[in-house]
């Protein structure tokens, strides 16, 4: 296997014998076991590229373990808070779409993160963030999955003044990524039990500005 080369882009997930590749500019992701694991690792040491992160082993279901399908009923959020989500998820959406194909993942990462300084939000007004984009997102004629509902989420309150709030992970069993928000605790907000099986991958370093 051809083992990929690291830079400041990639986040290493290791679990067990495995490990995870995910290059946050392209949104490629390699899993690496044995000799180019080891290589990779190696690599790593004298590469810009942040230290590997343990993942946490997720309960084992062999497949099996059921979650939840029934989706809560939302209280509508405040009309500001509406009118908000709705046009940062049109600019969500218009980053998914528009520019390359080969940096979309690339692009969402960074309006993401866009308000990674900022001091955390509090659980309310995350929660709130959360409920406003998923209210907004019923009515959009496109796919809004859990990496656009989150980075339309981080951007709501990156405009209200808080930040530091996306986290993008990694579980096992078997093994799967997730984007979510968290509150100022690190604890996912709007979100099932499941989402502790996932170990937050994505670091402090800053984000690229060649995101095209």
């Amino acid at each position: 296997m051809n083992v990929p080369v690291p830079s400041r882009h990639t986040r290493t997930a290791l679990a067990a014998a495995v490990g995870v590749v995910v290059n946050y500019r392209f949104g490629t992701t390699v899993v690496l076991t044995g000799d180019s694991l080891t290589r990779w690792l190696a690599s790593l040491e004298h590469s810009e590229a942040p230290a590997p992160i343990t993942v946490r082993a997720s309960q084992v279901s062999w497949g099996t373990r059921e979650s939840s399908a029934r989706l809560d009923t939302l209280t509508p959020p405040p009309w500001s808070w509406r009118i908000a989500a709705t046009v940062l998820l049109a600019g969500t959406l218009a980053a998914r779409h528009l520019g390359r194909r080969r940096t979309r993942f690339g692009r969402l990462v960074r309006l993401a993160e866009a308000g990674r300084n900022l001091p955390y939000p509090n659980r309310t007004h995350a929660s709130l963030a959360v409920r406003s984009v998923r209210w907004v997102a019923r009515a959009f004629p496109a796919r809004v999955a859990c990496l656009e509902e989150s980075t339309t989420a981080a951007l709501l309150l990156a405009a209200g003044g808080r930040g530091g709030a996306w986290r993008h992970g990694v579980a096992t069993d078997p093994i799967r990524m997730h984007a979510w928000i968290c509150d100022v605790h690190g604890q996912p907000v709007e979100e099932p039990v499941q989402t502790g099986d996932y170990t937050p991958i994505n670091g402090s370093e800053p984000t690229s500005k060649r995101y095209r």
